[in-house]
């Protein structure tokens, strides 16, 4: 890697040969705007607003597109570049209609505050596609072609990150527009599809669109009436990964976050309960570990595949549903959660649960496709209600002026009298797995235990050098069982095709689990997903991983429902089927 001296606005910069103008400008506190480069895809240099002079070239050149060299020098701030910016902003605005008051990028808009820093007129030019069409898939995920502004981080998103192919670039020029596959059309360049393909509801299109037209289908219009309906109670539920991530929504450093301020943040905007999922991660955890434990006695539907991950059970059910047996009927930790609010706990507090609303925060844009999933019923009422991903519920505190910073902290409440939960690691890979390997380890008396607890130590190791696939060996009801754990949906494959390796597999479907979901704050790349990630952990260090079956509310629960045979079942299990492609579901 060779330095070289190029200049910036006259200010002299030493530099790699290997970096972009604008990457050279960002490491230099040079502002250099931009939407469509995002450091997890290649260039494409397509919305132009990144536009710079250099001496001895006729033309403006995009930024973000050219590498650097030895004696350039640059201007970043002349009226040509300026002209061509703003022009090119404008440009944009005219491809993209406004609905920014019911849109929850309104308050952190890269192309409204760029509209603003330039002093921009964003109506002056007709917007020419105003008759686009919105494409909804399922109850999650939607993509407004109005909104569009034709960056392809989408497609980028869907193709190689996650190898999904399920959108597409069609038509020339001006009539050019991102549509999802329909497995009857060419393609633009004629190719045509040569299998079926469809949504996994993962939402890496909407975690990458840098205005909004890809995007969770929003739950926060339904949950404010539920939370204005006074013969409601409603009741929130976090995934703990929300309490890293929802401070990069107000500029707070990770360790400035804590479950306390989440709550007084919940309990402003009128939630009459707060809980955590721990509860029903502890019975997922029990669940599927008493699964483990059987299907290897038994040698039967191996290896087990974990079923938490809503767009990973969506992937198995529309492109392998071979191994629909092989994932584990266990359901996930948020719908158990909502499970035990609507029997157990509804039940001890005299409520009927026909008047109680559960709503789910998370990273996940796939869980709201999750909870329309009728199998997953008790007595007619759905466990969870509604889904806020981590930005709709910021969104909910910026439109409601809750100062989210100025927080002083409140306790979350408990399921069970004195209950403080168990701290399972669920939000990133191996976070589900450890305990289940725990409980299956205990059950069948294979490690040493102490005080009640015990702990498994996974030495994860790379498979044939591929980052995103990890395993290790571990001894489970007698066996030196081996087990997975694959980071992302784009990487299923080559653990699908030795899947006979393996005793037991968890999948999270996005970018380093729900530490890089499709629900998480913008912007989002592999740079804040390690971040997030890090601040995690580093929360949970010095937590104790307990046994989730020797938790004595545990116990109590699962010994209530042995009273109730016909709803032990219908609580604790679930099931998939196959599903066919371009139907809502």
């Amino acid at each position: 890697m060779k330095n070289i001296k190029i200049k910036i606005n006259n200010q002299e910069i030493v530099c790699s040969t290997e970096q972009t103008i604008m990457q050279v400008a960002k490491n230099n506190n040079i502002d250099i705007p931009g939407l469509c480069n995002h450091p997890d895809f290649p260039v494409k240099a397509n919305c132009r607003i990144c536009l710079v002079e250099i001496n001895g070239q006729a033309k403006l050149t995009p930024s973000c597109h050219i590498k650097v060299k030895n004696g350039m020098e640059i201007k970043t701030d002349t009226e040509r570049v300026k002209k061509a910016r703003d022009l090119n902003i404008e440009l944009i605005f005219a491809e993209h209609i406004e609905k920014c008051p019911t849109c929850i990028w309104r308050v952190n808009c890269q192309l409204l505050d760029l509209a603003d820093k330039y002093k921009i007129k964003i109506t002056r030019f007709k917007d020419r596609k105003k008759r686009r069409k919105i494409y909804k898939f399922a109850n999650a995920i939607e993509i407004d072609g109005s909104q569009c502004i034709d960056c392809r981080n989408c497609i980028d998103s869907c193709s190689l990150t996650q190898k999904i192919n399920y959108l597409k670039l069609t038509g020339k020029g001006s009539e050019q527009e991102i549509t999802p596959v329909d497995n009857e059309q060419p393609l633009f360049n004629q190719q045509k599809i040569s299998k079926k393909v469809d949504c996994i509801y993962c939402g890496q299109c909407a975690a990458h669109c840098p205005v909004g037209a890809a995007q969770e289908q929003s739950h926060w219009e339904m949950v404010e009436k539920a939370l204005k309906n006074k013969n409601k109670i409603v009741i929130a539920q976090f995934d703990p990964l929300s309490l890293i991530s929802i401070g990069e929504e107000f500029n707070l450093p990770y360790n400035k976050i804590s479950i306390g301020q989440i709550a007084t943040g919940l309990r402003q905007l009128g939630f009459n309960y707060i809980f955590d999922i721990n509860f029903g991660a502890n019975i997922t955890a029990i669940i599927e570990a008493e699964e483990l434990v059987s299907r290897i006695k038994n040698k039967k539907n191996m290896p087990l595949l974990a079923s938490h991950c809503p767009a990973w059970v969506k992937y198995i059910e529309f492109y392998y549903p071979e191994f629909i047996p092989n994932l584990t009927f266990a359901r996930s930790p948020h719908i158990n959660n909502g499970g035990v609010i609507k029997t157990y706990w509804a039940e001890q507090l005299k409520i009927d649960p026909k008047n109680i609303i559960v709503v789910s925060i998370t990273p996940c844009t796939a869980k709201k496709f999750e909870t329309s999933r009728k199998e997953l019923k008790i007595k007619g009422n759905w466990p969870v209600d509604y889904v806020l991903t981590v930005r709709e519920l910021a969104w909910l505190f910026k439109k409601n002026r809750v100062e989210f910073d100025k927080l002083k902290n409140s306790l979350a409440d408990n399921l069970f009298k004195d209950y403080n939960g168990i701290d399972v690691v669920c939000g990133a890979n191996g976070g589900v797995m450890e305990p289940v390997l725990r409980v299956a380890q205990d059950l069948f008396r294979s490690i040493k235990k102490t005080a009640g607890s015990c702990q498994v130590c996974l030495d994860f190791k790379k498979i044939n050098g591929l980052s995103a696939v990890k395993e290790t060996k571990i001894k489970i009801a007698g066996k030196n069982s081996r087990v997975a754990i694959v980071n992302g949906i784009g990487d299923i494959k080559s653990v699908l095709d030795k899947i006979s390796n393996y005793d037991y597999i968890e999948i999270m479907a996005c970018p380093e689990g729900c530490s890089g979901g499709g629900g998480q704050p913008l912007p989002t790349n592999n740079a804040i997903i390690q971040k997030r990630i890090k601040a995690f952990y580093k929360l949970n260090k010095n937590k104790k991983n307990c046994l989730a079956n020797k938790i004595p509310e545990t116990k109590q629960f699962l010994n209530w429902l042995k009273l109730k045979p016909t709803l032990e079942h219908k609580i604790l299990h679930t099931f998939y089927k196959k599903r066919k492609f371009g139907k809502q579901y």
